[in-house]
């Protein structure tokens, strides 16, 4: 747990160790006083603070000497909307962070053996008006409190309930990847290759070795220079990329080629395949890149909030590919560039075969996630569940309902890779609509001129049209507008990377970014808007496959299923 131990490092914990010292271990005789063992202390900690260490990693130890020194602890959420609620839903109006309550309880009959039971509730959202009126007459006591485990070190957090807890665990179905790509400096991505060029151009014809170092944006630790410099040799080749072996001060060649990439979901951009420019490259997901990978993003260490709870890609992902922030974790189809060696758990598929009485195609498991897992029902039913974090993956012991859940897994597959992967029987090229397709008229072209250049985006769902600047599409279905990733805004957030105002508010004393990420055409590109066209589509087609899969969701679930019990080594 070393690695998560600077989270560790924050007020509010020191809070909770010296108040736990102070009630529980010290005792009422004296500063500085060691009890002996025989003698009994009680006592009562109460605090609301920062909701972080009910599930994080690095609290596991926190957790675990709460539950031996006390026998009762109760929990309760009142940030059920997550990071970042609306102001209004707050209990501190400034506070962005999910809060909680703590009252940790030990009694004079405390047995040294027993771990405390811990006992969670969540306020029910709404305003803070609302949440202030439901404290005031919950009681420890009455309906509503739910058991969390009592094992030591684990989140205290309900326990898994019902059918949830014989699910499967994502990671135990497909192998868990790590984390995408970290470039750690924003201009070495954009939607577009240009003005990469432009920008690295900039870097490389820099005289001046001080500017170039800032102009580069290498990475800092203690405000020192650290591993990427502009005077460092850096080794890590990414897959079959070609490594670049000399230091970026030494360095008047091109830009290194960009490629295509997953820097959000349903957001194609581009990055220079150059491990020089990239903070944590994820060398292994390069190793693995190849023309039939498929990639799946999702949130294992917090929880999705709404829209599909996993977004899938056939470009190297992000480390924030599936909603810009937090995060999360990739699982890929193949371990290997030539798609030889599946990710799939050989448990997993030796179960599935004797349940179906043949073997069944580690493609077909990685589709049959993402049929049930990248569409909104799928958060919707297992909300109460989900307030432990980590997907789960029901799985269906109906060979029949495996087999259809899986064709539509491709479909979406095919619709997240904007037709890259299983395109089978489909048309070349983009995904489009049958019917009902977005229309982008003469009328509403958006300028490519410096003084058009659009800085707004906005819906009209009377007209059902999506307004760009001073341009617009006509024929946007209402739900293609809301269309999010976990509360954000897919078009919203698209956008923001192309509009004319690119800049970022910096949160806190956080570092400004390098100048290079001025660089910027100055105005809207053709592409952007064949691009955007490409999106609606996607999303308006994503929109028409959800009942199907919400209705597999919710046959699978209600039919039999194989144990999750029954899948382990």
């Amino acid at each position: 747990m070393g690695a998560h131990a600077k989270h560790l490092r924050n007020l509010y914990v020191y809070f909770w160790r010296w108040a736990a010292w102070k009630v529980f271990e010290q005792g009422g005789g004296g500063r500085d006083r060691t009890p002996p063992a025989e003698e009994k202390l009680s006592g009562l900690v109460c605090y609301i603070t920062v909701a972080g260490f009910l599930n994080g990693p690095g609290f596991q130890k926190m957790r675990a000497d709460l539950r031996r020194e006390c026998d009762e602890i109760w929990v309760i959420d009142c940030s059920p909307e997550g990071h970042q609620p609306d102001v209004s839903s707050r209990i501190f109006q400034g506070v962005q962070h999910p809060v909680c309550i703590v009252l940790a309880s030990r009694s004079t009959a405390k047995g040294s053996e027993t771990p405390a039971r811990v006992r969670y509730r969540a306020l029910a959202k709404g305003r803070r008006g609302a949440k202030f009126a439901e404290l005031a007459e919950m009681t420890l006591d009455s309906a509503g409190w739910r058991d969390c485990s009592s094992e030591a070190r684990a989140p205290f957090l309900p326990e898994f309930a019902g059918g949830w807890g014989d699910y499967v665990a994502l990671d135990a179905v497909i192998g868990d990847m790590g984390s995408g790509v970290m470039p750690g400096r924003t201009w070495a991505v954009s939607p577009d290759t240009g003005t990469l060029q432009q920008r690295w151009a900039a870097l490389s014809g820099e005289k001046d070795d001080v500017i170039k170092e800032k102009l580069l944006h290498p990475q800092l630790r203690k405000g020192l220079v650290s591993a990427r410099h502009i005077r460092k040799f850096v080794k890590e080749q990414l897959g079959t990329y070609p490594l670049r072996a000399v230091p970026i001060i030494d360095d008047d060649q091109p830009i290194v080629t960009p490629v295509r990439y997953g820097f959000r979901s349903f957001d194609r951009q581009w990055i220079p395949a150059d491990s020089r420019l990239l903070n944590d490259p994820r060398p292994k997901i390069w190793a693995s890149y190849g023309s039939k990978q498929v990639f799946l993003t999702g949130l294992m260490a917090s929880s999705p909030t709404s829209g599909p709870a996993i977004s899938a890609t056939s470009l190297i992902p992000d480390q924030d590919h599936y909603k810009g922030s937090f995060g999360g974790r990739v699982f890929a189809l193949w371990k290997d560039a030539t798609a030889t060696e599946s990710t799939i758990s050989p448990i997993v598929l030796a179960e599935l075969a004797r349940t179906y009485g043949a073997p069944v195609d580690p493609v077909d498991v990685f589709a049959y996630v993402a049929a049930l897992l990248a569409h909104p029902a799928y958060i919707e039913r297992f909300r109460g569940d989900l307030i432990r974090p980590g997907l789960r993956v029901p799985l269906t012991a109906d060979a029949t309902l495996f087999a259809e859940t899986a064709t539509i897994g491709r479909e979406v597959i095919w619709l997240h890779s904007f037709g890259e992967r299983f395109a089978e029987g489909h048309p070349a090229g983009p995904p489009r609509a049958a019917a009902d397709l977005p229309i982008y008229s003469k009328e509403g072209r958006i300028p490519s001129t410096p003084e058009g250049f659009p800085d707004t985006i906005d819906y009209d769902a009377a007209e059902r049209r999506l307004k760009i600047g001073t341009g617009f599409i006509d024929n946007v279905p209402p739900a293609v507008w809301a269309y999010e990733m976990s509360g954000k805004s897919v078009l919203r957030q698209w956008f923001s990377y192309r509009k004319k105002d690119r800049e970022r508010p910096q949160i806190g004393d956080k570092r400004s970014p390098s100048p290079l990420g001025d660089i910027q055409p100055d105005q809207w590109l053709p592409e952007y808007t064949s691009e955007l066209i490409n999106v609606l589509n996607v999303l308006a087609l994503l929109v028409t496959l959800e009942p199907k899969q919400a209705d597999l969701l919710a046959r699978i679930c209600d039919g039999p299923l194989i144990a999750g019990t029954r899948l382990k080594p």
